[in-house]
C-alpha cells in the first residue's frame, strides 16, 4: 500500500504537475526566510541545494511528523544546536503555511479545532448534525447515572490525541473511579451505519463501514473480524452539509465521520483535519488522492 504522501505525489505526476518534497530528516540541508512587504509575500526556501522562491509555490500538502520522534534529533541533549535550527526552520515553515497565499491542505489554525472534541462537537452542531448525548465528567456517580439512562455508553478521548472508542463494560466499572484524575468524555451509543466522509474542496467521497466493532478501525482487534468498506452515495443534502461544515472549519480537506441512524436522523462524531485516507481509497478505489492534488493543481 502506498502511504498518504505518496499517493498524492503519484497523483501530481499524473498530472504533469512540478512538485518538491520536504524531507524533514534533512533538516540541516534546508532553509527557509520569508516576509511580507506593503502587503506583498517574499522569501525563499532552500531544498538540498535548490532554491525556490516563496512566490512559485501555488499548493502545499502538510503532513508533519513531529519534530521531536526525528531520528537524527533523538540522541542529541536538548540544547544542541541542531535541535534549535530544526525547531526554527519547522516553526517559520508552520507560520508560513498558515498565512501563504497558496492553497495549504490544511493550516494549523483551522486543524487546531481538533484537539477539543467538545469545542469541535459544538461547531458540529452549529452546522446541521445531530450530535450524540455526551456526558464529560471526573465523577464516576454522574457516568452511572449516564448509563443507567441510557443503557450502552461509550467513552473516549477529549483531545485530538487518538483513543480507541469503546463501550464502557460492567468490568470497567471496578476501575471507574479512576477518571477522578482526569475528565474521560462518554457519550451514548447511537445504532446506524458509519459513514466516512472525504471532501476535498467541493467533492465528496462517501464510504460506508460494515463492522459490529465499536470502533471500526480497530475491528479486527475488538471483533476478530476486520471492517468491510464500500463506496456509498449519501443524499445531496447531507453532501452540501458536509462541505459547509469542511468551509465553516477552514478545512479544504477533511475526514466527517457519520453515523446514519435508522431513524434517518443524521450523527458526526467528529472531523479529522489530517484525514488518513488511503485506507479508504485502498479499499474502494476511490480517487481521493487524485481530488487533493487537483485543489493543490487550483483545478477543481
Amino acid at each position: 500500500m502506498l502511504f498518504r504522501s505518496a499517493l498524492v505525489t503519484r497523483a501530481l505526476e499524473e498530472r504533469g504537475a512540478a512538485y518538491r518534497i520536504f524531507n524533514q530528516r534533512r533538516f540541516a540541508e534546508c532553509s527557509m526566510v520569508y516576509e511580507i512587504r506593503r502587503g506583498a509575500f517574499g522569501g525563499w526556501l532552500e531544498l538540498y541545494g535548490e532554491g525556490i522562491p516563496l512566490s512559485a509555490i501555488t499548493g502545499v500538502y502538510v503532513r508533519f511528523m513531529e519534530m521531536a520522534r526525528l531520528p537524527e534529533l533523538s540522541p542529541l541533549p536538548a540544547a544542541a544546536p541542531e535541535r534549535a535550527a530544526c525547531r526554527a526552520l519547522h516553526d517559520t515553515l508552520t507560520q508560513w503555511c498558515d498565512i501563504a497565499p497558496a492553497r495549504v491542505v490544511n493550516r494549523t489554525a483551522a486543524m487546531a479545532s481538533n484537539n477539543s472534541k467538545p469545542y469541535q462537537a459544538q461547531l458540529i452542531q452549529a452546522a446541521g448534525f445531530n450530535v450524540p448525548e455526551t456526558l464529560i465528567t471526573n465523577d464516576p456517580d454522574l457516568v452511572r447515572a449516564f448509563r443507567a439512562r441510557h443503557g450502552r455508553i461509550i467513552y473516549k478521548s477529549i483531545s485530538g490525541v487518538r483513543s480507541i472508542v469503546q463501550t464502557l463494560q460492567d468490568s470497567d466499572l471496578e476501575r471507574l473511579d479512576r477518571i477522578r484524575w482526569c475528565p474521560v468524555q462518554f457519550q451514548a451509543y447511537v445504532e446506524g451505519t458509519d459513514v466516512r466522509v472525504h471532501v476535498v474542496g467541493r467533492e465528496v467521497f462517501a464510504t460506508e463501514i460494515a463492522s459490529a466493532a465499536t470502533d471500526y478501525r480497530y475491528a479486527a482487534q475488538q471483533t476478530g473480524t476486520s471492517a468491510e468498506l464500500k463506496e456509498t452515495q449519501l443524499p445531496e443534502e447531507v453532501e452540501a452539509r458536509c462541505v459547509r461544515l469542511a468551509q465553516a472549519l477552514g478545512l479544504p480537506f477533511a475526514g466527517i465521520d457519520l453515523r446514519l441512524a435508522p431513524d434517518r436522523r443524521v450523527f458526526c462524531f467528529e472531523v479529522n483535519p489530517c484525514p488518513g485516507f488511503s485506507y479508504y481509497e485502498a479499499n474502494t478505489h476511490q480517487p481521493i488522492a487524485r481530488a487533493v492534488a487537483g485543489y493543490l493543481a487550483a483545478e477543481d
